[in-house]
């Protein structure tokens, strides 16, 4: 009725009430809006402090987030990273690229940390090296369609971005599920794995 979608009407409600240049605390209104006001599909606290515990032991210096979706796992993953390191992050849908923009930045974070890619997965991996600049990604987290996951871990092994040792943070892989990309992970060889168990967001 208001013309504007929850991504913008969220926005909106951190511009009213997040203190700019402070990721917590645009964490904590985000999480404020999504408790009491509309509901967002974002990592959230309770599984938000796993990917904060994962980024303190990796300390990784090349982060790659595939579906930025509103901004908030990659407000979480910037405010966790080393000095000095990167973290690229894309985006299929331009509409909540535009916002997810706009809360990096209200965030504090310059492109210089955080270089949001708009467009499809499939079409971006392959260039990422070329176009980008991302070498070897130290971390990946996987939060868009559970239906790509296997796919485009896929395509970041064949285009050789996974560095020796690398992480593969993979959200909702149980519930709404991504069988066919757990099922690889485990028995292909190349990954030990761990599957941690978290509430639903919010």
């Amino acid at each position: 009725l208001t013309g504007t979608s929850r991504e913008q009407r969220a926005f909106q409600y951190l511009l009213a009430h997040a203190i700019p240049g402070d990721p917590r605390h645009i964490l904590q209104t985000f999480d404020q809006w999504c408790y009491h006001c509309e509901h967002l599909s974002c990592v959230g606290p309770d599984k938000g402090r796993i990917v904060e515990r994962v980024l303190l032991e990796r300390a990784p210096l090349r982060v790659l987030e595939l579906g930025t979706y509103c901004g908030y796992g990659t407000v979480l993953l910037a405010q966790g990273l080393p000095p000095g390191a990167r973290l690229y992050t894309i985006e299929g849908d331009p509409r909540h690229a535009a916002v997810a923009e706009k809360v990096i930045r209200l965030a504090g974070f310059s492109e210089q940390t955080v270089e949001l890619i708009v467009g499809p997965s499939e079409e971006v991996i392959p260039r990422l090296r070329e176009k980008h600049g991302l070498m070897k990604a130290n971390l990946v987290f996987m939060d868009h369609w559970k239906r790509c996951y296997l796919r485009d871990l896929r395509l970041l092994e064949s285009h050789q971005l996974l560095a020796e040792g690398a992480t593969i943070l993979a959200d909702n892989v149980l519930f709404p599920g991504a069988p066919h990309f757990l099922q690889y992970a485990k028995t292909c060889g190349k990954y030990h794995c761990k599957v941690h168990c978290a509430s639903l967001e919010y």
